[in-house]
């Protein structure tokens, strides 16, 4: 009867009390267990919301296979289902970066930059080196793979005497080798280990390019072969021409000495180092002249345009004046001098050699020197005579520039050689790394235009306080004659001692 009385009396509190859906939201869950409730037997039961293996939670699910994919792998048509064993030996070759420095001949290539359908320095190179086993098919074909990189972009027909360029290569490397599959005109002299960020472009310094033309360039009066032949530089004429060439010394803007630049561009500032005619020679009865430019970058045509304005103001077809004006805002147009002559001489890297010289071997290349001179001699140098006595491309190119005319017009081009192209690599992307090599001298170029601009705006506060001070005496003056008039000598006083 006791158990009766209270079932009814938990009934009866049920249905008075709040529902428990509402005491669960402000935060406190009360569970009724009768007394029936708890005498009855338990029962398994199992909780479908409750997972009994980790392998079905949500985080172990993600390490496990979707139930709509196959564990197993589809074999084609033929194939069996045993796993291949591979017939050729695998062995992996340990590859660090290297500094390779190269020379060639550029008279039959269209430039050092691999271009596909026409011949160029680095197909060949990169031949050589796929045929040796140095490098992989997929290095090969693409060259990036290696870390490829080279010091400077000659142009068509430019040779080079010390090109250098960087790659991932072994430790073990045989020059021989890869000299006996390479043309003749193209020569490796070493090769040695730099750190593993090297870069033959961006760890340059500076470049020295040369440039070899015949010396009766400098004589306008000279007309046919034999008197060109017979002629040999004066001393007053290599003055001249060595006044005029030291004129390009210092950071400068050189706008119209390449193509699409404008004056204030900040890319179009270069710094030269030195501009000089080093040395004079006599091949094949003809005398030629070698100049050598050293500079921290050059752009596309700079080196040749700069020879081109020499030799216009040697011969007289123009003034100095003119030298002025095309390192001016002003567009000038300059005649660009043909690119057989055009050598890169050498590439400098002093500031990474005194930064690893006591873990890495310098990139001076001196004990290299004897064969690169052998090399100039017997391969670049005879070509550059040769096309300059059989193909007289430097007499041609004179008569071409005779009516040339400084003067913009839309009716007379920019005049171009058929050769045409990047002098150096530093234009390749203008943009971007190229401009690092010129931060100093950028930043030296506008502090000098700056302080030019205060210098100005200086002189012209000075002036308006000279006004201003020369208008204030006048009225001083003025107050001064009108107290003297009123017989008020000691306020005049007192005004002269605060003028003054």
């Amino acid at each position: 009867m006791s158990v009766r009385l209270l079932q009814l009396f938990v009934s009866s509190l049920r249905q008075n009390l709040p529902r428990p859906s509402n005491i669960v939201r402000s935060g406190v869950q009360i569970r009724f267990i009768t007394e029936m409730n708890a005498m009855e037997p338990l029962e398994d039961k199992t909780d479908d919301s409750i997972v009994q293996s980790k392998n079905h939670t949500r985080y172990k699910r993600r390490f496990l296979k979707r139930q709509w994919e196959t564990t197993k792998k589809e074999t084609e048509p033929g194939e069996s289902e045993e796993k291949k064993i591979c017939d050729k030996p695998f062995e992996r070759i340990k590859k660090k970066k290297m500094a390779v420095l190269l020379g060639y001949c550029g008279v039959d290539y269209y430039g050092m930059q691999r271009n596909p359908g026409v011949p160029t320095i680095e197909e060949d190179l990169l031949k050589a080196l796929y045929d040796a086993k140095y490098i992989t098919e997929e290095d090969f074909n693409n060259q990036q793979n290696a870390q490829f990189q080279r010091s400077s972009r000659t142009d068509k027909g430019v040779s080079a005497a010390r090109q250098v360029v960087s790659l991932k290569l072994p430790l073990e490397v045989n020059i021989e080798e890869i000299n006996s599959r390479l043309p003749q005109c193209i020569k490796v002299f070493g090769i040695k280990r730099a750190t593993n960020k090297f870069n033959s472009k961006s760890k340059c310094n500076a470049r020295t390019y040369s440039y070899t033309l015949p010396t009766y360039v400098f004589e306008p009066s000279l007309s046919s072969e034999q008197e060109r032949k017979r002629y040999r530089i004066t001393a007053e004429k290599m003055t001249k021409v060595n006044e005029i060439l030291g004129y390009y010394k210092g950071t400068k803007s050189y706008h119209n000495f390449t193509e699409k630049k404008h004056y204030q561009d900040p890319s179009s500032l270069r710094y030269m180092m030195s501009f000089a005619l080093e040395r004079v020679f006599i091949e094949s009865e003809v005398e030629f002249a070698e100049l050598l430019v050293k500079g921290q970058s050059f752009m596309l045509h700079q080196i040749r345009k700069m020879v081109g304005l020499m030799i216009a103001v040697v011969r007289g077809q123009t003034d100095m004046g003119m030298m002025d004006k095309a390192f001016g805002k002003d567009k000038v147009m300059i005649p660009t001098a043909p690119g057989l002559g055009l050598m890169l001489d050498k590439v400098h890297y002093e500031k990474y050699d005194a930064k690893f010289k006591d873990s890495h071997e310098s990139l001076s290349w001196d004990a290299e020197e004897e064969a690169v001179e052998r090399f100039k001699r017997e391969q670049i140098f005879p070509n550059i005579v040769k096309g300059e006595i059989e193909d007289n491309s430097m007499g041609l190119w004179l008569e071409k520039i005779k009516g040339h005319s400084f003067e913009p017009s839309d009716d007379i081009p920019d005049d171009k050689n058929v050769i045409n192209g990047d002098d150096d690599d530093d234009c390749d992307d203008i943009e971007s790394e190229d401009l690092k090599n010129n931060e100093d001298e950028l930043q030296v170029a506008s502090e000098t235009i700056s302080s030019k601009t205060e210098n100005i705006d200086n002189k012209d506060n000075e002036k308006n306080v000279a006004i201003t001070t020369d208008e204030k005496i006048e009225k001083t003056d003025v107050v001064h004659e009108i107290d003297a008039k009123n017989g008020d000598d000691d306020e005049i006083k007192s005004n002269d001692s605060v003028v003054r």
